[in-house]
């Protein structure tokens, strides 16, 4: 990859010094994707019959976002004032950045993460700090509270963690929260639905807190790239001036506020999936393969040396897992989306070939 591109007008540091980020993995249509945690059961019927019902007038008028957001609010259990709709998680990080990452200032990790906190840390030539799961994917408490006294701007956290699965309960994200408060703590909760465990409700009575949700995993709706990000009002206030006036589309708010309603459609899916992740569970821990304890609509698994080779032999085979030998300094780590049960059966049939 390309380092130091030399140019006629002078773009920011840390991106003319930084690196071309690789191309996402496209032309997947036809094989199955246990690569990206999409939701592979689909999206609500009523998200596509209200797609279906847009009209010409409604298509050339600019979104109306407020209007929007005065209606899915409620579903949240939130007032409008302390939500904010967003293209997708990716573009409410991009948001938090903006508002609150000043170049130097110190942002806390715990890796292997969503590597989208780092990158966009880089971009605001932010001192990224970083701390690690071990070996066992336990979460480093006492460092993340050392850490935090003595005051980072931000704090990016997953919860369930993605690539690893693991789960924060309540109290200790109280734990950290206390610690911080100084720090601004994301907690993203992308795959809240898997996991039963939000501070959604912790917003109003703390200043410290922003949480972000997506409607690409359990509702299905990666295709059309939207988002919230929640937070006490006076966060969302500073959030809100550093947005841009149509964020999102109307297709968007469309189909998020009908797979909202639809709650018989998400508990469905979640359920599936969970009794999903079970049964892939079992059936990699009879081949012989680690697995680690997941929370969310993925597992990760330790291949050992192999684990190239052996996804590299899924994909010959029109399976897509993803290799996250990178995250972990060392190969065989992968991670592995929980699809339909037929799905999980066609993966592990094929696996057990290859092992």
């Amino acid at each position: 990859m390309r380092r130091g591109v030399k140019h006629s007008v002078m773009p920011r540091r840390a991106l003319a010094e930084g690196r071309d980020r690789p191309p996402m993995l496209e032309n997947r249509g036809g094989k199955l994707r246990l690569d990206m945690n999409e939701n592979l059961l689909g999206c609500s019927p009523k998200a596509r019959t209200a797609l279906r019902r847009l009209n010409a007038e409604t298509l050339t008028m600019y979104p109306e976002k407020e209007t929007a957001i005065a209606r899915l609010a409620p579903w949240f259990g939130v007032r409008a004032d302390e939500m904010l709709v967003v293209g997708g998680i990716d573009e409410g990080l991009r948001l938090i950045a903006d508002a609150y990452i000043e170049s130097g200032r110190s942002v806390v990790l715990v890796e292997p993460t969503f590597p989208m906190y780092r990158f966009h840390a880089e971009q605001r030539d932010a001192k990224i700090r970083t701390l690690r799961y071990d070996r066992e994917m336990r979460f480093p408490l006492r460092e993340v509270l050392r850490v935090l006294s003595t005051g980072p701007s931000v704090f990016f956290l997953a919860n369930p963690n993605n690539p690893t699965g693991n789960l924060l309960d309540a109290r200790t994200l109280g734990t950290i929260l206390n610690a911080a408060a100084r720090t601004l703590v994301v907690v993203d909760e992308a795959y809240f639905e898997f996991s039963g465990v939000t501070m959604l409700p912790q917003i109003r009575r703390r200043r410290n807190l922003a949480v972000t949700r997506t409607f690409s995993k359990a509702t299905g709706l990666a295709g059309l790239r939207v988002g919230c990000i929640f937070a006490h009002r006076d966060v969302a206030t500073i959030l809100k001036r550093a947005q841009a006036p149509f964020p999102v589309g109307t297709a968007a708010l469309v189909a998020a506020e009908a797979a909202l309603k639809d709650r018989a459609f998400v508990r469905r899916a979640v359920q599936t999936i969970r009794q999903g992740r079970a049964t892939l569970e079992r059936g990699l821990s009879r081949l012989g393969v680690r697995v680690f304890p997941s929370a969310a609509n993925f597992v990760l698994v330790d291949f050992g040396e192999r684990g190239p080779a052996i996804t590299d032999a899924l994909e010959r085979r029109g399976i897509l897992v993803r290799d996250q030998g990178s995250s972990f300094e060392r190969p065989g780590f992968v991670r592995i989306t929980v699809g339909t049960a037929k799905q999980i059966r066609r993966f592990l049939a094929v696996l057990e070939t290859i092992l």
